[in-house]
């Protein structure tokens, strides 16, 4: 079946022009004015719309077992979220079993192939580096998975030595992967944990207070040093602090090539909404910081100073003794409600992966201090050309996936937990007024959104395998 998208403007990372998109099945065949209509062409009126390439987000988290429960969104419902707020490709981290990298892999897979909604991939976590890990790592090209992801905190669960991170990134430059780095001092947070609990202090804000921003700030500076020594590329994940910006531009001043990605939670949030009765749901890692720190973070996307704004979405219940509807169905998963006593048993995580393109259009394109061209680049473009899934996706022309959102830059939307279509029982940005919302959302050609309604399904989304060798932007 062929289809004309008509009368639309397209946003690029570049650009905005008017135009007509033809897409013939899976792709987009042709952009221009006056194509060709034949008896077999749908034609779908788009005047007065934007016609963005589907977001891609980089960082996702889904159906992760953690403190005795599971991340509520799975590779369905989390897929399903992300394609109404106009995101079409994501990519989720496999956790490293004992059993090694190709099991690992293959054990994700089987969760996520039968349920996927959209299109996605994966990065490959080292969460420990011995002789098997190193000796499996090079499989990964061939499984299309092209990424590793290290920590430095979470000490005896991931936490890589500074000497084994280096090495990881000294394997990873030699086959042309790149290197993510969870940036935080885990040997300063654990002792902050310990006295914070010994002193009695157990609400949620000690969350935050136990894990300054300053072991975030060093760890960015020393992730820097390492990809220095190792002539490697780096990508720090959901950067939240004013100074990891300012390390951030300190080391590509230097002509390093290192890479920042935040996440919408940080722009918005500050510690205060920890010390709220419901603070609970404010808890993630890293956590929220103060308003100095989001509006460095803003200044670091206006600047170019960061690549990406991805999601780290990983949402637990609010109150997982209490039924949801999703789909019709009641649905209880454990939650927050586990560290009501005690905040290092609150499941970090929250929901996001909806909210990301509505909320980051209407406060920072709406607003002005975002072009719809960054707009473009930082939720789609960057990341995908970053992680080896461009031209095929994050682009608009011939030969690309027909991945395309329909954007109404005036609807005004009265946002929340009924619009975000996440299974999880509250959202972050909960009354909020947003100006500018996805209208119809298509995944390779196939419309899966449209308005308020619902057309897609388990298991047609597919595991994109992505290349090497991808550019340091």
């Amino acid at each position: 079946m062929k289809m004309i998208l008509k009368g639309g403007t397209l946003v690029t990372a570049a650009e905005m022009f008017r135009a007509d998109i033809l897409i013939e099945g899976e792709k987009i065949a042709m952009i221009g004015t006056d194509l060709p209509i034949s008896e077999d062409t749908q034609v779908v009126d788009v005047s007065n719309r934007l016609i963005l390439p589907g977001g891609v987000d980089p960082h996702t988290h889904f159906d992760l077992p953690m403190f005795g429960t599971v991340s509520s969104d799975d590779h369905y419902t989390g897929h399903k979220a992300a394609a109404f707020g106009g995101t079409t490709t994501v990519i989720d981290f496999v956790p490293l079993e004992d059993e090694g990298i190709e099991k690992s892999v293959a054990l994700w897979r089987e969760k996520a192939d039968p349920k996927a909604a959209i299109d996605f991939s994966f990065h490959m976590n080292i969460s420990r580096l011995d002789a098997q890990i190193q000796a499996e790592i090079p499989y990964l090209a061939g499984m299309g998975i092209t990424s590793l992801k290290v920590f430095s905190a979470y000490n005896n669960r991931l936490r890589l030595s500074d000497e084994n991170i280096f090495r990881v990134m000294r394997i990873a430059r030699d086959l042309g992967f790149l290197t993510m780095l969870h940036a935080e001092n885990g040997d300063v947070i654990e002792l902050l944990i310990a006295e914070a609990l010994a002193a009695g202090h157990t609400t949620p804000e000690w969350h935050a207070l136990t894990r300054p921003a300053w072991t975030a700030v060093e760890a960015v500076l020393r992730g820097a040093a390492l990809a220095a020594m190792a002539e490697a590329p780096l990508y720090i994940v959901h950067m939240n602090a004013a100074g990891e910006v300012d390390q951030l531009a300190y080391a590509r001043d230097r002509g390093l090539p290192v890479m920042g990605e935040t996440c919408p939670q940080y722009l918005f949030f500050t510690i205060d909404h920890l010390r709220r009765p419901d603070g609970a749901k404010w808890v993630c890692s890293p956590p929220m910081r103060t308003t100095e720190d989001n509006e460095r973070l803003w200044q670091g996307l206006e600047k170019g100073i960061l690549q990406v704004v991805g999601t780290d979405h990983c949402p637990f219940f609010f109150d997982g003794t209490k039924a949801i509807l999703y789909e019709g169905q009641p649905v209880a998963i454990p939650g927050k409600e586990l560290g009501k006593k005690d905040f290092t048993k609150i499941p970090n995580g929250l929901p996001a992966i909806g909210d990301r393109l509505p909320v980051l259009w209407s406060e920072g394109v709406a607003s002005g201090r975002l072009t719809p061209s960054q707009f473009v680049a930082l939720t789609s473009t960057n990341p995908a050309k970053i992680f080896g899934l461009y031209p095929r996706k994050g682009s608009l022309m011939p030969g690309a996936d027909a991945d395309i959102v329909v954007w109404d830059a005036r609807r005004v939307v009265e946002y929340g937990v009924a619009k975000s279509h996440h299974r999880t029982d509250y959202n972050l940005f909960e009354g909020w007024t947003l100006t500018g919302f996805p209208e119809k959302v298509f995944l390779r050609g196939n419309l899966i959104v449209d308005g308020d309604q619902w057309l897609g399904k388990a298991g047609m989304g597919r595991f994109v395998q992505r290349s090497s060798h991808n550019p340091v932007l």
